[in-house]
């Protein structure tokens, strides 16, 4: 630059380097070095406030739904291993140095059964049969444009693709026009027009649903195969943090997936008897052990179904010739054939071999999340401390009941939420979510070979940042562990005068707001009734929007507090909002006139 700025007129500096993006592709086809390090959340650490999604900006770092509320994790199969995720300020996160992926078991397994896969009847191609394919950059979506095309070739048939990408390298919208005709010269553009898709193959929901697709199908003439994945959005990346720094009070840290609304989309613009819904992506990842096979599969689920105007060897001598990942692609194509044929069977194979989370399964019934609830804080703590919270739900329970009939929404929310502000994942806490089992099994049942984990922390006590300052992280080695264990069993001193971390500002804030919002309790038992039972499930539900840890959790804390004292103003004046400062400019007003 200092060079340049002497250079008389206009002068361009270039930045050349190779992307995230390209390098995994290089990767793929082996031409670049691929680390054996990978980074992988413990779920029950994590607190889901989607600091890490805002820092790297990662479409990898996935939504899963909990027990505990909505998660996150790592998508290992589309990961770009730039690794920016980890400067994310949480303690969830370890990198796996060295191992592999394990293999899956449905595919190590796979030549032990057998599949009875009748060859659909050829379809009739007295007019051009149009496939459109929907999905994301980097998954795959105009390879098997180009699968179709040159299956159509090797049958002598006539073919056209159009692909339509933009900048969508990775991760933006794809489009992608396959036209295919018994001869060539029936085909006049490459390009579908409206209404005169034959085939709509989703392979991403949101994509699918987009109005510049939709405005291609029509009822009678379009089959839809959809994926109907939750796929991660730009809203998810823009986290509920940047939206309470502009001052939104109604943002939530879980943007809500449209999944149902898009979904009507697509059955309203084919009909409902024309449109298959499977979750393509879950279920290719499972068998394949990586996603990228989701696309492979939805072909081979739509051959089977008798959608495509190719047959089965052309379409896989055309994956033999595209000469990447040969037999994984085949052997993709070929469980999306026996999904069609039989799901159920599919879907049991992958239940026996499925190692889950328990928090994951869901609670059933108001009872069942008590009761998980009372176990976690005796487990936390001791079994005083989840008395003291099943005491205090109970109390809600009875009220609740007296004026409704039933426990409901109010219940519901102390349960969960009351139980949230007294289970603070402070230094003991998390060390025992590292040591109790869960998180070890997890990582044995996703890695083999020798490798090793590093932890990625900001001790407190190491760090003296400011308040609302990050302190630096610091990464540790498997040694961690036993430093974990000893930690875990300390949690005896937990808020006593022996407790170190007792004195730390986060602490104490933490402690402040336990305080405040017990005794915001005890004044919704105090004057709960019929018109403010509503207002009062709001004012319980705070909590859910208070997440992660430092700083982050304290921008938070903020926005949650700016909505109790709104929300609690109106309780106060009988359920109606009374804003302070448009009261005493008209009274200013008032006096003016006067």
């Amino acid at each position: 630059q200092k060079e340049l700025r002497e250079f008389p007129g206009v002068s361009a500096l270039i930045y050349d380097q190779t992307c995230a993006a390209e390098k995994r592709r290089r990767r793929k086809r082996g031409k670049f070095p691929d680390p054996a390090r990978r980074v992988v959340i413990n779920e029950a650490v994590c607190e889901g406030c989607g600091d890490c999604s805002s820092k790297s900006n990662c479409m990898s770092v996935v939504a899963v739904e909990t027990e505990f509320g909505r998660k996150r994790e790592i998508d290992q199969s589309s990961c770009n291993k730039d690794f920016t995720c980890l400067s994310g300020f949480c303690p969830s996160f370890v990198t796996v140095e060295g191992g592999k992926l394990r293999k899956p078991k449905a595919l190590a397994d796979n030549n032990e059964e057998r599949w009875e896969l009748a060859q659909p009847a050829p379809l009739n191609l007295d007019q051009p049969y149009s496939i459109l394919v929907t999905g994301v950059g980097g998954t795959g979506v105009v390879t098997i444009g180009a699968l179709l095309g040159m299956a159509a070739f090797i049958e002598g048939k006539g073919a056209l693709n159009l692909d339509m990408a933009g900048m969508a390298q990775k991760g933006g919208a794809v489009w992608s026009h396959i036209r295919i005709a018994a001869r060539q010269e029936q085909l006049f553009a490459p390009r579908i027009a409206e209404g005169e898709t034959s085939l709509l193959l989703g392979c991403d929901l949101v994509v699918s649903a987009n109005s510049e697709t939709l405005s291609k199908l029509r009822q009678g003439v379009t089959h839809a195969l959809i994926n109907s994945e939750e796929s991660i959005t730009s809203a998810f990346v823009r986290t509920f943090a940047q939206q309470a720094e502009s001052g939104d009070l109604h943002a939530h840290p879980d943007p809500q997936f449209r999944t149902r609304g898009m979904s009507a989309q697509i059955n309203e613009a084919v009909g409902e008897q024309q449109a298959t819904f499977i979750d393509a992506s879950q279920i290719a990842t499972a068998l394949m052990g990586d996603s990228i096979a989701t696309n492979t599969f939805m072909l081979g689920f739509a051959y089977q179904q008798g959608w495509l105007p190719v047959g089965e060897a052309a379409l896989l001598q055309a994956i033999e010739l595209n000469g990447t990942a040969v037999e994984f692609n085949r052997m993709a194509f070929t469980w999306g054939r026996r999904a069609a044929v039989d799901l159920p069977r599919v879907q049991r194979k992958l239940a026996a071999g499925k190692v889950e989370s328990r928090d994951r399964q869901l609670s059933q019934s108001l009872e069942e999340t008590i009761a998980r609830r009372v176990s976690y804080l005796t487990d936390y703590h001791d079994a005083a401390l989840g008395k003291r919270y099943q005491d205090r739900v109970e109390q809600f329970r009875t009220a609740e009941t007296a004026l409704a009939g039933q426990p409901g929404p109010l219940t519901e929310a102390v349960a969960r939420y009351y139980f949230k502000v007294l289970a603070i994942k402070d230094e003991y806490e998390v060390a025992r979510l590292f040591t109790n089992g869960e998180f070890l099994k997890k990582i044995d049942a996703t890695f083999e070979g020798d490798y090793s984990l590093r932890f990625h922390l900001a001790p407190p006590l190491l760090n003296k940042a400011a308040p609302g300052v990050e302190p630096a992280k610091r990464s540790f080695g498997p040694w961690m562990l036993k430093g974990f264990k000893l930690l875990a069993k300390l949690k005896i001193l937990r808020n006593t005068w022996l407790d170190p971390f007792a004195y730390t500002h986060e602490r104490k804030v933490e402690r402040e707001w336990l305080g405040s919002y017990e005794q915001m309790l005890y004044q919704l038992l105090a004057d709960l009734n019929t018109d403010n039972l509503d207002l009062a499930v709001q004012l319980a539900s705070l909590p859910d929007s208070v997440r992660g840890y430092g700083p982050v959790k304290e921008r938070y804390l903020a926005h949650a507090q700016a909505q109790q004292a709104q929300l609690l103003d109106q309780w106060r004046n009988g359920g109606q909002f009374h804003d302070a400062s448009k009261a005493d400019k008209a009274e200013r007003i008032h006096a003016t006139q006067l």
